[in-house]
């Protein structure tokens, strides 16, 4: 691998980081490294998202930046006399992208490798061998003889499984290969944007925030809103890519490279319109590239953070990413790059007048 910038070994260390749904303490604890020299106070709340606090002006309106920690995974749910490890996917998993994957499961001795099996095909029927094999009939092999051997090596119910990849530049520099960019991206966004102001003045009050579990149903985002009470929200996620063969328009049409995806609609919440406004017309002053996209069948932190309390007006922003919930997938650098311009130019301009104007759009 080529030598790696500031930038790229940081979102290095973020995505080899794991952590699943529950167990998100190791990605936390990179993020925490990277984002706490920007902050001038770093806290979690009750359930361990991680909440970093930027004060320009404390009589400002409060900005919440979330990008969620987890990715998704497995948990370890038995063993079988043999050895086997059986376990319960942490979100969402598409069968076909499962078998054959390497796999690392934490344990409190230490890290065991696996991988996933299934029953070989030779021994399959021609109509059986047609058919995807079903998650509850796919186990994780660790090499173990016996329930007892798996047990010495530390495997028990409850462990975080995760899948094993490395962040790999791809031939092209700015096309970046890694597990968990879902949402690991996020909290580099997240990261950058308090980095960046760091010597800005700012007519608001900043909150950076990892979230927890995102992946079973944004529970994370719901406790760190309420803890913050924010009065504008950003989710920072993956976005749908529809660059790739087999993809028509009408499906998806945002290309990796043409900047961030603003959000109109997914299945957690409608964009407020307000908000979306502003960040249309503060990406056309700037000139940042920028791509609209829906996503009808899922949600980002957004969807609980604009629940919160009275409600908060709230957007999402998203990258454009090749192969979600899968072991890695693919990204463009400058639509990292340009969504932290684009908010950080938005974070300069929304004091307390323009919070108030949004709010009531």
């Amino acid at each position: 691998m080529a030598k790696l910038d500031e930038t790229l070994t940081m979102l290095k260390d973020l995505t080899d980081a794991r952590g699943i749904p529950g167990n998100e303490k190791e990605v936390r604890d990179v993020m925490e490294g990277y984002i706490k020299p920007f902050a001038d106070e770093v806290f979690t709340d009750n359930l361990g998202s991680l909440i970093a606090k930027k004060t320009g002006d404390e009589n400002g309106p409060k900005i919440m930046i979330a990008g969620h920690l987890d990715e998704v995974g497995f948990m370890v749910t038995r063993i079988d006399d043999n050895g086997y490890v059986y376990f319960q996917t942490t979100g969402g998993w598409w069968s076909q992208v499962m078998l054959a994957q390497r796999v690392t499961i934490m344990t409190a001795k230490g890290d065991v490798t696996g991988i996933i099996g299934s029953k070989p095909p030779h021994i399959l029927s021609a109509e059986a061998r047609k058919k995807p094999v079903e998650i509850k009939d796919m186990f994780i092999d660790i090499g173990a003889k016996s329930k007892e051997e798996a047990t010495d090596f530390g495997v028990r119910p409850g462990n975080s499984i995760v899948p094993y990849f490395e962040f790999t530049p791809l031939k092209n520099e700015k096309m970046l290969l890694a597990k968990a960019w879902d949402n690991r991206i996020g909290c580099a966004i997240a990261i950058e944007v308090l980095k960046q102001l760091k010597d800005v003045d700012h007519p608001n009050v900043v909150y950076g925030v990892g979230t927890i579990q995102e992946e079973v149903g944004l529970r994370g985002a719901r406790t760190a809103a309420h803890k913050i009470k924010p009065d504008i929200g950003f989710g920072v996620d993956v976005g749908i890519a529809g660059d790739m063969p087999g993809i028509s328009d009408k499906e998806a049409d945002s290309k990796l490279g043409d900047g961030p995806q603003i959000v109109l609609y997914d299945a957690s919440m409608v964009s407020h319109k307000g908000v979306r406004d502003f960040i249309v017309d503060t990406a056309e002053e700037h000139h940042i590239p920028y791509q609209f996209t829906t996503i009808p069948g899922g949600g980002t932190d957004s969807g609980s953070i604009h629940l919160t309390a009275s409600g908060v007006p709230s957007l999402s922003i998203t990258i454009a990413t090749r192969y979600i919930h899968s072991h890695a997938a693919i990204l463009h650098r400058d639509d990292f790059e340009n969504a932290v311009k684009l908010i950080v130019e938005a974070v300069k301009k929304l004091d307390r007048d323009k919070a108030n104007e949004i709010i009531f759009a």
